[in-house]
């Protein structure tokens, strides 16, 4: 009986250390507090947001450079170069 005792204490000794452990990570730290969890959204939210934008406008650049350079399509080549012209217009 002694010894399924201690092996007990031993299994709650070994659990009560991985708690300790798992408490102390970052994440848990992180969300323990409100206002840190609640500034790091922002942040993150930020810079989502500035990616996205950057990404995309990079992306219909391309996209408009590209079309440009077809000028046998007369539509979309035409459009394309207004707006390359504008784009280099802003610069």
């Amino acid at each position: 009986m002694a010894d399924g005792h201690s092996d007990l204490k031993d299994s709650i000794d070994r659990l009560s250390k991985e708690v300790a452990l798992m408490n102390s990570h970052s994440f848990v730290r992180l969300h323990d507090k409100p206002l840190k969890m609640l500034m790091f959204q922002f942040f993150r939210g930020l810079a989502f947001g500035l990616g996205s934008v950057v990404g995309a406008t990079m992306l219909v650049s391309l996209l408009a450079w590209w079309l440009s350079q077809f000028e046998f399509l007369p539509i979309v080549g035409e459009w394309a170069r207004q707006i390359a012209d504008e784009i280099g217009q802003s610069r």
